[in-house]
């Protein structure tokens, strides 16, 4: 009985089957790497839309700092014109 082309249709079948399971592994990876681009771009949009909120809350933060104080200088504006005006009632 010759085996030899029995062992050769074996070899090319296991051959067949590795080569088709590699592929499949490559198409899978191919698809998870796909996957992975998609997060990190969201990542990167999220990212950039949270660096303009944080600069959005910043310009307001530089408002808020620069309203008080020049409502601090203006207290300290009309704290000194009333001292000055008791004392001017004081002295008379």
């Amino acid at each position: 009985m010759n085996t030899r082309p029995v062992k050769t249709v074996l070899i090319l079948a296991a051959s067949a089957a590795l080569f088709g399971c590699a592929t499949a592994n490559e198409k899978d990876l191919r698809t998870e790497l796909a996957e992975v681009r998609a997060i990190a771009e969201q990542a990167a949009a999220d990212a950039a839309v949270a660096k303009q909120a944080a600069a959005d809350a910043r310009d307001q933060s530089d408002a808020a700092m620069n309203a008080a104080s020049a409502a601090q200088s203006q207290s300290e504006q009309t704290e000194a014109k009333i001292d000055r005006m008791f004392k001017k009632a004081m002295y008379k």
